[in-house]
């Protein structure tokens, strides 16, 4: 009685809410079935119910492979992304509330938005052109000075740093703005009171703004932290050029399973590698809110 009533009460809400309840199923519930994969050693013979059950099997090849490697790569990588991005991204908003022309603001915005919108493919080939071991633009001017070129793609020294800065200068500017918002939609009675009581410019940053943004920073933290096993695909494989040479710093698990499957065709082990993936990455959500909840209630996600 108790879903009939709020059925009539509220149908409206309730139809509208339906396509992303529909899309929800689809795409988010349903493919989870695939999920016995990981338990299986699948074949298109046999299909997936057909196949044979293996049991942890998958497992134990993928962490007697690879798995210390993908996994050290893919949370060294996030951590950095996790701590320097927010850093970045805080400081840029701050900056941006700072500029009083409306005209400068939304200019600075636009640049700085503009690299997000940019797909890998664009972004390879850009950095292809300054990294190249015959026609780059740096390898150009290693030249001039009279030392020999550097074959980027063959070495493993450069690229935690070329990586770790294509992905802050392709992102940064897009994450900025959701710190923006907030830094904008605090009230100005707070700074007009801190300015009268004789505060500088940083200690209103310190005291208002940085507590008043203590909010979304958690909430966007915890998002984050739960993807600290998913790695950006783009970044790794089409910057890179999928490179084998550069696999000891490049390889993460969304680049490993998809190598799994164009050259292996081992859908278990990759199945498993993406089970994995989840599960760590759920757990951590878990405990990161459970952390959160007893350091300050009010803050946790849920």
């Amino acid at each position: 009685m108790t879903l009939l009533y709020e059925l009539r009460k509220h149908g409206a809400l309730f139809l509208m809410a339906l396509p992303a309840l529909v899309l929800l199923v689809l795409f988010n519930y349903l493919p989870m079935f695939g999920v016995i994969l990981a338990f299986k050693n699948y074949n298109f013979y046999d299909g997936i119910l057909g196949s044979p059950w293996v049991g942890f099997d998958n497992f134990k090849y993928l962490f007697k492979g690879d798995a210390w490697l993908i996994t050290r790569n893919t949370l060294l990588y996030n951590f950095v992304f996790i701590i320097v991005g927010l850093v970045l991204s805080v400081a840029m908003a701050i900056v941006l509330d700072e500029i009083r022309s409306r005209f400068l603001s939304k200019t600075y915005q636009t640049i700085l938005i503009m690299p997000y919108f940019l797909s890998w493919t664009i972004v390879a080939l850009i950095f292809y052109a300054f990294l190249s071991a015959d026609k780059g633009i740096i390898n150009q001017m290693i030249s001039s000075l009279g030392f020999h070129p550097i074959n980027f793609y063959t070495e493993t020294t450069y690229w935690p740093y070329i990586l770790v800065f294509v992905f802050f200068w392709k992102s940064v500017g897009y994450n900025s703005i959701i710190y923006l918002a907030s830094v904008t939609g605090i009230s100005p009675d707070y700074y007009e009171a801190a300015t009268i009581d004789g505060a500088n410019k940083w200690q209103q940053i310190r005291y208002i703004t940085l507590p008043c943004l203590k909010p979304i920073i958690i909430i966007m933290t915890i998002l984050s932290i739960g993807k600290i096993f998913y790695a950006d695909f783009g970044l790794f494989y089409q910057v890179t050029y999928n490179s084998g040479a550069l696999y000891p710093v490049t390889q993460v698990i969304d680049t490993y399973v998809y190598n799994g499957l164009t050259t292996m065709g081992n859908y278990g082990m990759t199945a498993a590698a993406g089970l994995y993936q989840s599960f760590v990455g759920f757990v951590l959500v878990i405990f990161t809110n459970w952390v959160v909840k007893k350091i300050d209630r009010d803050s946790a996600l849920f």
